[in-house]
């Protein structure tokens, strides 16, 4: 599999001919132009995951293409300059208008090669951590469960065939999707994230497939995650539009941005994670029938939390350790005692209850040792907190009608997003409302429904 697509724009025929020979022998996939205008459309037929851009060239110099490039921002994929007359002030302009590097002519191979690993590795980091997965983890637990998981995971991980995710909310699904893509051939591709629910109507399918206007054109999730995996969290909440695209792009194998004519080759895994059945929702009429189908291939499952409840220490001794070394929080153990109160405890909200669990006992605990009393009455305060005693919400008569409105509808919202597990489709059904309405009102309110995602329970 190829390291990565790279796209060579130099007016110099034996420079072009050069890198092209080198990269393709260090594994990457390589495009060449000669010009501005050719590099435009190679870059409209696929977006590359890195460009080698020189700086001189006649007609349209690399500064310009840059600028177009990074629309104000920066470009949607790594530039290194090529220049063969740098100076600082050039430098400087590119920095600004957004290259990760430059190298010099004449030429220094080993430089190069090193230039475009470096600038790669440093987009897939930043790829994954925008998607919440910089660091991939596998799932924890010696119980036969946990074992025929990562067991199957291992053997799924090998083919190239699509996934599907099912489980309880915060049990995991992200987590073993994450861990699938770093055993398989796609592991050195990109890793990108989409939760479903966060978008709506047209910006589904923008987001999605990408976007072509006056110009310009903006990548879609489909099209960073060429060569790796795309998890889709929460197929079911897509909007009409977006699976009749989606399922038009599986059954073709390519697609095209929203606005755009150019088909685009679908070379990615999807892991689609969800806690529905897709093959149920589509005998309702809430999802395509086609596209349950092609999300299905391979089904996998997370057992909840109830079911391997042997695991619970080992889960806690990994969330201690995690804990402490990545927010400096003090060293604290669990005593037997604990550990099997935790082990008779329900967990409705499973690994991720048990994570934000320990958090607060660490936290907001003093000495060494957590005995059963304290985690009797953390549990005690996570009960009250999740009892429905907790509604109507309190609300001052000192407050103006507007902030006292907000703050009720703040809290209905947040209420039914509890008990619609996180989905925005679900909310807008129990909420009444239409969903671009409702995504306007829960970004006016400060509410982010990805806060109800997976905490990952895994193995670092």
């Amino acid at each position: 599999m190829s390291k990565g697509y790279v796209l060579v724009v130099d007016d110099e025929p034996d420079i072009r001919g050069l890198v092209r020979e080198i990269l393709e022998d260090e594994g990457y996939e390589v495009a060449t132009a000669e010009s501005g205008s050719e590099a435009r459309a190679l870059l409209h037929a696929r977006q590359p995951d890195l460009v080698l851009l020189d700086i001189w060239m006649p007609g349209e110099d690399g500064i310009s293409l840059l600028r177009e490039w990074a629309g104000g921002g920066t470009p949607a994929f790594p530039v290194v300059m090529i220049s063969g007359h740098g100076t600082v002030e050039t430098a400087v302009e590119a920095t600004r208008q957004g290259a990760v590097d430059f190298v010099e002519k004449p030429l220094s191979m080993g430089k190069l090669i090193a230039t475009v690993g470096q600038a790669l590795q440093q987009q897939m980091a930043a790829t994954a951590e925008a998607g919440g997965s910089s660091t991939i983890i596998e799932p924890v637990g010696r119980s036969t469960a946990m074992r025929n998981l990562r067991e199957q995971a291992e053997r799924v991980a090998a083919s190239d065939s699509w996934v599907l995710i099912t489980g309880e909310p915060g049990s995991g699904r992200k987590c073993l999707a994450r861990h699938i893509h770093q055993l398989s051939p796609r592991c050195n591709g990109p890793l990108v994230e989409v939760a479903a629910g966060t978008i709506a109507g047209q910006s589904a399918a923008e987001e999605l497939f990408g976007q072509e206007e006056g110009g310009r054109v903006t990548p879609g999730r489909l099209e960073s995650a060429a060569g790796g995996t795309l998890i889709l969290d929460g197929a079911m909440d897509l909007d009409d539009e977006a699976q009749t695209r989606l399922a038009s792009a599986i059954d073709a194998g390519a697609f095209q941005r929203v606005g755009g004519a150019q088909r685009i080759p679908l070379d990615v895994r999807m892991i689609a994670v969800t806690r529905h059945d897709p093959a149920a929702e589509a005998v309702t009429g809430r999802f395509r029938q086609d596209l349950a189908y092609a999300l299905s291939v391979i089904p996998m499952s997370v057992p909840p939390l109830r079911e391997h409840a042997e695991d619970i220490p080992e889960l806690v001794a990994f969330y201690v350790d995690r804990l402490v070394d990545a927010e400096q929080l003090d060293y604290r153990r669990f005593t037997v005692a604990a550990q099997n109160r935790l082990r008779n405890h329900d967990w409705p909200g499973n690994v991720r209850e048990l994570c934000n669990l320990v958090q607060r006992l660490l936290v907001l605990g003093d000495g060494l040792d957590i005995d059963v009393d304290e985690v009797e009455s953390a549990l005690s305060v996570v009960q009250a907190d999740s009892a429905e005693s907790d509604w109507p919400p309190a609300l001052s008569l000192d407050l103006p009608l507007r902030e006292a409105r907000e703050h009720f509808e703040r809290a209905y919202l947040q209420k039914q997003l509890q008990r619609a597990d996180g989905s925005v489709a679900q909310l807008a059904r129990l909420a009444g409302m239409e969903r671009t309405h409702l995504y306007r009102k829960l970004r006016s309110l400060g509410i982010d429904p990805r806060e109800g995602g997976e905490t990952s329970g895994g193995r670092a």
